[in-house]
């Protein structure tokens, strides 16, 4: 990190005198100035380690998804926001419950597996069967169902490794709707190679599609080396048997929070650059990297502007959006109660990546606020971040808004190792470089500031296409 340091300290404000649309000179160098503080400020971390110390995992509908509601709040408070507030979102949730694997024949060797999010239990005996193998769901689309009838359907499908994460988009498929084609065709299982880019015998689980009137199966994630095992058995030509047993089911109606603080604009405190993260994770780790790091970064973010600028025009609304892992409730709930007011929502992202620096930014902003682009650019060039595109898509939690029309940025992070660690037991703290949180820091303070600071308009009914 300390080469970032160097072109900072030569960077010149009037470089970009054409590119500042409403900014004066005075605050450029206070956004300046704390872009450099940011670089050696904690806060993002500490706040992670809060959370991931103090609550840990946060399963939504969890005893700890309330716990961490009510971390969100106190830590607002504490932090000095002018205003927090928490609003309901309510959901079915899912328990997970005793998961265990094994093959019986040819050569009977325990396995690692979890279940996938949101799927049905297995009877408590566990589902005993022959399995049949397919390198990837569309093979298991296409199959025949006389082959898939009365067994267990293994799907081997391995995930790549990509710095932008997109090998992730290409392999999910088979964790979302293995189930439900297993049980279309037959099947009374399903298990698959984990969605993860590591060789841990740890598996990752996620959430599969679910729907109560559409017939599935039980679901579980093998580990990558219990994957290669099983394909290994299976090219001996033998049946393999397996044995598994899944706990996790659906329990009651749940109420959870999205915590919101506010940093109040004093000429628009009514429009708002939402900025924010998940609070709730997966329950195998402790959600350091997915996504207790984003709460650190925007919440840190917020935090240091109020405290080193002051309260800028627009309002900074920092969103802990609840329960993303299985079903977008906090992102929905909020859609729902601001579809009065979203034309108020003018540009918006999320941290929901990890940890890793950031490399590029991406928007998805009207033509016309491209000048406003290129003033974000001209501060975050010294970091080592590059303007990637404007058909930015930002997080999940967005979707909603973005559909509605907000305009919505990225802040891009190297994910190379993101996928090593995402959904399981390995999400630990451990894994959070503060060097490199502290550079994430370094460019959303950039980003919200100079968004929050100025009267244009990033563009609102923008096409959810772009």
């Amino acid at each position: 990190m300390r080469t970032l340091l160097l072109p900072l300290a030569f960077f010149s404000i009037s470089a970009f005198a054409e590119n500042k649309p409403n900014y004066d000179e005075q605050f450029l160098e206070k956004v300046t100035t704390l872009r450099d503080h940011a670089l050696t400020d904690n806060l993002a971390y500490d706040i992670t380690e809060s959370l991931t110390t103090e609550v840990g995992p946060r399963l939504g509908g969890s005893e700890n998804d309330a716990k961490a509601v009510a971390w969100g709040e106190a830590k607002f408070k504490a932090l000095g926001f002018d205003r927090v507030t928490l609003e309901p979102a309510t959901f079915q949730r899912w328990v997970r419950g005793e998961e265990t694997a094994e093959i019986t024949a040819p050569y009977p060797q325990p396995l690692a597996i979890t279940a996938l999010g949101k799927s049905i239990p297995t009877p408590k005996e566990g589902i005993t069967g022959e399995v049949v193998h397919f390198a990837t769901l569309a093979d298991l689309e296409a199959a025949d169902p006389a082959l898939v009838k009365g067994k267990i359907t293994f799907i081997s499908n391995r995930m790549s490794r990509q710095k932008d994460g997109s090998g992730y988009g290409k392999a999910v498929g088979a964790r979302g709707t293995a189930a439900q084609v297993t049980a279309s065709k037959g099947g009374i299982g399903t298990v698959i190679r984990s969605i993860g880019t590591d060789s841990d015998r740890l598996p990752h689980t996620g959430a599969m599609k679910h729907d109560h009137d559409v017939a599935t199966v039980p679901a579980g994630a093998l580990s990558n080396p219990d994957a290669d095992l099983l394909i290994n058995m299976l090219k001996r030509g033998k049946p393999v048997t397996l044995k598994y047993t899944l706990g996790g089911y659906f329990g009651d109606e749940y109420t959870s929070h999205n915590v919101i603080g506010d940093i109040i604009g004093t000429e628009r405190p009514d429009e708002y650059i939402i900025i924010g993260c998940h609070l709730d994770s997966w329950d195998l780790g402790t959600g350091a990297i997915d996504d207790a790091s984003g709460c650190g970064i925007t919440m840190a973010t917020a935090k240091l502007i109020k405290k080193h600028i002051g309260p800028l025009k627009r309002t900074i609304r920092v969103i802990l959006w609840a329960n993303e892992e299985y079903g977008l409730a906090g992102a929905k709930a909020y859609h729902e109660a601001h579809k009065h007011e979203l034309d108020k929502h003018i540009l918006g992202g999320e941290s929901d990546f990890g940890a890793g620096t950031i490399y590029a930014l991406g928007t998805r902003v009207d033509e016309k606020a491209m000048p406003l682009v290129d003033a974000v650019m001209a501060l975050l060039k010294p970091l080592g971040i590059e303007y990637a595109n404007n058909q930015s898509s930002s997080a999940p939690d967005l979707i909603p808004l973005r559909a509605a029309g907000m305009a919505v940025f990225g802040l891009k992070q190297d994910g190379t190792d993101y996928f090593d660690y995402h959904h399981t037991a390995n999400d630990t703290l451990d894994k959070v470089d503060p060097k490199k949180l502290a550079q994430n820091v370094a460019a959303w303070v950039v980003v919200t500031a100079l968004a929050a600071n100025t009267n244009q308009d990033f563009g609102f009914g923008l096409s959810d296409k772009k």
